[in-house]
């Protein structure tokens, strides 16, 4: 799935500027799809409203600068649509904390403890996140299609097995790690 097709499936349930489109792609549910940055949204946003597939208006607010609000033209939802009927691809997992622990045998035992105690505490924020997307989505407070409960209970069981996993294992991981005396002792000795 590429930029343009998060675009309009952002603009399919609401206006927004492009700012809030990156908005979107970094904080709450949106930030689960695809990357983006506000150096490939703008020039997709362009691209749409080029294409016809988007229009804007500009939005003037006081004491600021004025916006660019976009809105999806009937083409645009017809573009969409058809957009989700092309192969989705892999999905894309990257982390920085993977890293980490595949090369935690050459770190000192407290550190590599001290990385697990705050990725499970990333991992519990992340979960709550997504628990009171969830709640919210079941009270009606935020505007939603009933697919968007499907989604956000997928991710929470995604993250809660990752913490399950971590919290499980996590000793197998800092055993492999080097205590700090045999460190000291390997480079006394060089």
């Amino acid at each position: 799935m590429n930029v343009r097709t998060l675009c309009l499936s952002f603009l399919y349930t609401q206006d927004a500027s492009g700012y809030e489109i990156r908005k979107l792609c970094t904080e709450g549910g949106g930030a689960y799809f695809v990357e983006a940055s506000f150096g490939s949204i703008y020039p997709a946003l362009a691209k749409l409203e080029d294409d016809g597939l988007v229009t804007s208006r500009i939005e003037h607010q006081d004491g600021k600068p004025s916006k660019k609000i976009y809105s999806i033209t009937e083409a645009g939802r017809a573009a969409f649509c058809d957009a989700l009927h092309e192969p989705l691809g892999d999905d894309i997992f990257r982390s920085p904390f993977l890293l980490f622990a595949r090369f935690a045998h050459l770190l000192d035992a407290d550190l590599v403890k001290s990385r697990i105690d705050d990725r499970l505490a990333d991992l519990d924020a992340q979960i709550a996140e997504l628990k009171e997307l969830q709640q919210q989505i079941e009270t009606g407070d935020e505007p939603s299609h009933a697919n968007d409960a499907w989604v956000v209970s997928y991710g929470i069981n995604c993250l809660e097995v990752a913490h399950r996993h971590l919290h499980t294992h996590m000793n197998s991981l800092i055993a492999s790690a080097r205590r700090r005396e045999t460190r000291i002792g390997q480079q006394a000795a060089e």
